[in-house]
């Protein structure tokens, strides 16, 4: 069982995400008002809290969405979940599609710190069941 830390949108591509505390995610989209919803296999970024914090440990000055993650969530090593692992979130029901992604090395944090965890710890997921998402929400693996 995870917990939501936070959940964080961006208006445009290519900008750090902030932390709105709550947001409606839909189905076969992603994140209202998120600029890189759409209908893709990348429709929501996970990140786990933890590494977020060992990161945070090594000195790097980073804030919830930092990462152009749009959920930061305690309890769960994502990278160790496989492709097509659900996650359900109150009415929201999630796919995992992706695990990491290529590292574009132009990102603030990869140039301040010389390395960057979304690539390698970021997880992407599409919206199988929409609903709303709030920091504080549980969030367990399901079968369904």
């Amino acid at each position: 069982m995870g917990k939501v830390i936070a959940v964080c949108i961006s208006p445009e591509k290519g900008t750090p995400k902030q932390d709105v505390g709550s947001a409606a995610f839909l189905e076969d989209w992603g994140l209202e008002q998120d600029a890189h919803a759409g209908k893709w296999h990348r429709q929501v970024s996970l990140l786990s809290y933890e590494k977020f914090q060992a990161f945070q440990a090594k000195g790097a000055d980073v804030i919830p969405g930092a990462f152009g993650e749009n959920l930061l969530v305690a309890g769960f090593d994502f990278r160790s979940l496989p492709v097509g692992t659900r996650l359900r979130c109150g009415d929201v029901l999630l796919e995992v599609t992706q695990i990491g992604k290529q590292c574009h090395h132009g990102c603030e944090i990869f140039h301040r710190m010389g390395e960057c965890i979304m690539p390698t710890e970021g997880v992407f997921a599409r919206v199988l069941h929409g609903g709303v998402i709030s920091a504080g929400d549980e969030m367990v693996l399901t079968q369904e």
